[in-house]
């Protein structure tokens, strides 16, 4: 009984490890994908609800990481059991090694029982919460949130454009310079017997205050020094009033509210009754039900693969755990596409997973007890300590190596033993971290398209594809969090060990022991900006575009002539129907020339076409007509056929603005894209933000490093799950306050630099102060 509870407790301890460290993975992944900071920052969220939100998250999170963790358990507590002897021991004494099954059976039952909650009845129940949740933020939004300089599409027949925005600590927003264009047909817009034309209503007023009406979803305008402006059918007539007070009502578009996919939030006992109807319902059932029992499969496979684990280690355990997770539910994934194309039955599909690690986990003990040059086991480890000796036969005869045929790490700065000693740690946890948390990532993402890869039958080849061009992303996203464990386990497992005490013995400072690390996580920061600006944003606009094809969304088009309002240089804004870029012409066209104080419009062009003419360097209108105005006094009405105005020569090019995501291109793209936009109207709030992030998110590496070190030497002493629970603690901070800054950069309420870089300040200022208070 003694021996059943220690080996509980040891497992015990171990897969909680594995469960929390993956579970803040796949937890942070989840919060990253969506909009959920937009929502709540824009909405009207209390802080319970924004806890609320967070913790609807972990169920859909736990269904994966809770068979990952049992099996991380039993590997590591088994596997250290093995290594220190303590399984010799035992059988020795006349214990089978088949004895651990039972308290790892326990465990797994237990993990069992919580993953089968999850999966039938918490993850539904979490789903359906998200969406109402998120409904009832969505439709609280205030949509007097207008960005400046912007040409904003949100209200139907009608284009808004702000030169300026000043909040206030209510509700009431004060605006300046203000363009409103009435875009309806003229028979909607005509008043008073007036037979309007097809130029659009413009109202420009120097000032206004916007008033939200949540209730109606509209904005109450106070309009001041305001004027309206509109055109006859007979252009000879042109109508345009001024008032120093008016008054103007924003409808806004129904806002677009969240849902799930189908079936994956239905409660369990109705998704029985729709199986027997629906190919898709009966997938979701039979993936729900088998999914708990993984624990106890995964657990069954491990005894015997812990127990023989010898020296393998805590890493080896964590690389093999991931590895086994990795393909029992990518071979899941895969069978489930084939029963959706009907060369599978979906109980065969969904079941031959659980069968074969049954059937594995059975043979495996079968043979636990069976000599080592009989068991395939032991012939496996000794395959892999005959590899292990020619490589260190081969590298004993390289001049880098030492007299015991070990590689030494000759760095210039880091000339001494312990350096090279502590850097070997860190990079071979950093690289087992890293690989490990991009490989759960790959497997949460593949099963939460899995629904619409099977709805649109896309080929596994390009889901493959897909996933290849997307492990550049998850390496960037993941790379500071694996230094921020990594740091945490070598130095934690140095003090755990005593290894840190005989080093101070010896004359050797925290910082000293630190610097190696510091300056590799620097090293990874510089790599990782690299990274990002030669490979990954071309990596993204590829597996971007597949995404698209996967979620059945229109294949985006990079050039966009349908962006009808321009805003450019000198304050002009050009407004056309149609624009052909093929033939440089553009068809209904209209410039507002507006003088910038006081703010009023100066002259008004109209034609039926205007053509680019490159040896002219400048547009040709034709059949149109130009006024040129004193508030609302015409002082020149001109007809023409054919003619062009001078400084009027912004090129074709400069209507047609490319289409990118912020991580499509490196930061010297995206500086150039923002200057573009900006000249043209067009929002580039986020993009400065962004921009600003393309610098500091690399640098979160070294940061890590330099925050994780301290800790690791405070918490050291009680083992890897004291240094994973700090990393997790730090990790959410970290990016919680990221995403707070970011939307708050995104909203405007501050400059984007200090919204990119505030994350990295706050945290490098803690580390440097940590370290400031270590007794070194």
């Amino acid at each position: 009984m003694t021996l059943a509870r220690s080996i509980f407790f040891e497992i015990a301890r171990s897969a909680l490890l594995g469960t929390v460290l993956f579970t803040f993975v796949l937890f942070l992944q989840k919060l990253g994908s969506g909009k959920l900071f937009e929502i709540l920052l824009r909405g009207s969220a209390t802080p319970s609800t924004v806890a609320y939100l967070f913790v609807l998250v972990l169920p859909q999170v736990l269904t994966f990481t809770l068979p990952v963790g049992v099996l991380v358990g039993v590997l590591i507590g088994l596997g250290r059991m093995s290594g220190d002897g303590e399984i010799l021991a035992l059988r020795a004494a006349g214990v089978p090694g088949r004895r651990v099954a039972a308290p790892v059976a326990a465990l797994a039952l237990v993990a069992t029982a919580a993953t089968a909650a999850a999966s039938l009845w918490l993850a539904p129940l979490a789903l359906r919460e998200t969406v109402a949740v998120l409904n009832r933020l969505i439709a609280d939004q205030l949509t007097a949130e207008i960005q400046p300089r912007v040409f904003e599409e949100q209200f139907p027949d009608t284009i808004l454009y702000v030169g300026d925005v000043v909040s206030s600590a209510t509700s009431t927003v004060r605006w300046r310079n203000i363009f409103l264009a009435d875009i309806r047909p003229p028979e909607k817009r005509s008043a008073g017997g007036r037979e309007l034309g097809e130029q659009p209503r413009v109202t420009i007023a120097a000032e206004a205050v916007a008033m939200p009406d949540v209730a109606n979803n509209r904005i109450q305008l106070a309009l001041s020094n305001s004027s309206t402006h509109e055109v006859d059918k007979d252009s000879s007539k042109y109508y345009a009033t001024a008032s120093p007070r008016g008054d103007q009502t924003l409808e806004a578009k129904p806002r677009a509210g969240a849902n799930v996919k189908a079936y994956a939030a239905m409660r369990t006992r109705p998704l029985v009754a729709e199986a027997r109807r629906s190919l898709q319902a009966r997938i979701e059932l039979n993936r729900r039900l088998a999914l708990p029992l993984a624990c106890l499969l995964l657990a069954l496979v491990g005894v015997p693969l812990g127990v023989s684990a010898g020296k393998a280690g805590k890493s080896g355990a964590f690389v093999l755990a991931v590895l086994m997770a990795f393909l029992y539910w990518m071979g899941l994934g895969s069978l489930i596409g084939m029963a959706e194309q009907g060369k599978l039955s979906v109980e065969t599909a969904v079941w031959t997973p659980n069968t074969v690690f049954a059937l594995m986990g059975l043979a495996l003990m079968a043979r636990l007890e069976r000599p080592g040059d009989r068991d395939f086991l032991g012939r496996a480890r000794g395959w892999l300590l005959q590899f292990g000796q020619a490589a260190r036969r081969r590298f004993s005869s390289s001049p880098a190596a030492n007299g015991n045929g070990r590689l030494r790490f000759r760095l210039p700065l880091l000339p001494t033993l312990v350096d090279a000693y502590v850097l070997n740690s860190f990079l071979f946890h950093f690289a087992m971290l890293l690989a490990s948390f991009v490989a759960m990532s790959h497997v949460f993402i593949f099963f939460d398209l899995l629904g619409d890869i099977l709805e649109r039958h896309v080929p596994w080849a390009r889901v493959f594809t897909y996933h290849f061009f997307l492990t550049p992303k998850l390496i960037y996203d993941s790379t500071p969090v694996s230094v921020l464990v990594a740091v945490l386990v070598t130095f934690g497992v140095l003090t755990k060990n005593n290894e840190i005490t005989a080093m101070k013995a010896c004359g050797v400072s925290l910082f000293r022991l630190a610097a190696p690390v510091l300056i590799a996580s620097a090293a990874l920061s510089g790599l990782l900006f690299a990274f990002d600006h030669y490979y990954v944003a071309d990596a993204n606009i590829i597996q971007d575009a597949i995404l698209n094809e996967i979620k059945g969304r229109p294949v985006q088009t990079y050039l966009r002539p349908d962006r009808k309002w321009i805003f450019v240089q000198g304050s002009r804004i050009y407004y056309y129907r149609h624009f052909e870029p093929s033939q440089q012409v553009m068809v209904g066209v209209h410039v507002f020339q507006l003088d910038p104080a006081p703010f009023r419009l100066r002259r008004y062009i109209s034609a039926e076409r205007a053509r680019w003419e490159p040896s002219l360097n400048t547009w040709i209108f034709q059949n149109g007509w130009e006024r040129e105005l004193d508030g609302v006094r015409v002082r020149k009405y001109q007809p023409f056929q054919a003619t062009t105005f001078a400084g009027y020569d912004e090129p074709p090019s400069y209507f047609l603005k490319e289409v990118k995501l912020d991580k499509q291109m490196n930061f010297e793209q995206l500086a150039g894209y923002i200057r573009e936009l900006e000249q043209s109207g067009f929002d580039t709030v986020r993009l400065r933000v962004q921009f600003h992030k393309k610098f500091s998110v690399p640098l979160f590496a070294l940061v890590m490093g330099l925050i994780a070190a301290p800790f690791a030497f405070l918490t050291g002493h009680r083992g890897a799950m004291a240094g994973v629970g700090v990393s997790f603690g730090i990790a959410i901070g970290y990016w919680a306050l990221s995403l707070l800054f970011e939307e708050i950069g995104n909203l405007n309420q501050l400059p984007a630099a200090v919204a990119a870089w505030s994350p990295d300040a706050v945290f490098a200022l803690a580390g440097m102060y940590l370290f400031t208070r270590m007794r070194s």
